[in-house]
């Protein structure tokens, strides 16, 4: 009988520390991409770039995603390096918002954005993050899909290479 009693709980405990496991990686790998900024791109126009995100955690799970035994997922931080030319200048940008979504495009939310760009910020850019909204939906895929708006402040002669890097926080839980 003690055994059994054992047995459950250990069962029980196995299954609440997957849950909280998988909210402690997901909080842990971000979702990156790559999106490019053609140099054929107008300046002083807003305009749109697209790409598909994958979080390194992912590699390791069967399904390619275990984001059903975590809850209440939020952006915690949101980044835009230069990739190549490695020493691009962000501040060739002006304005720049990034959207989440399903990799479709459907359920898209702002979760990311920077409107004050000076123009020699440099490489790497830290931009402010909208933590309100609830990214379920979106992250319960094996793939998210990034938009990124953007506008240039003066024309550029190289194709720009961006790498988004979007961590999340979550919280244990099951759907």
């Amino acid at each position: 009988m003690r055994t059994k009693a054992l047995q459950v709980l250990s069962l029980l405990l196995l299954l609440s520390g997957c849950s909280i496991w998988q909210s402690a990686v997901k909080s842990t790998f971000p979702y990156t991409t790559i999106i490019t900024i053609p140099r054929t791109s107008a300046d002083n126009v807003l305009l749109s770039a697209s790409g598909t995100a994958k979080s390194f955690d992912q590699n390791f799970n069967k399904n390619g995603n275990n984001a059903n035994k975590v809850k209440d997922v939020k952006i915690a931080s949101a980044k835009i390096e230069s990739d190549d030319p490695a020493d691009f200048n962000l501040g060739n940008l002006s304005v720049i918002k990034v959207y989440l979504s399903k990799t479709d495009g459907s359920e898209e939310l702002l979760v990311a954005s920077r409107t004050d760009i000076t123009a020699l910020v440099g490489n790497s850019l830290v931009l402010d993050i909208d933590n309100t909204k609830i990214l379920d939906d979106q992250v319960n895929q094996s793939n998210v899909g990034i938009r990124m708006e953007y506008q240039l402040r003066d024309h550029i002669y190289v194709n720009a290479h961006l790498k988004v890097v979007l961590s999340l926080r979550a919280s244990p839980g099951s759907k």
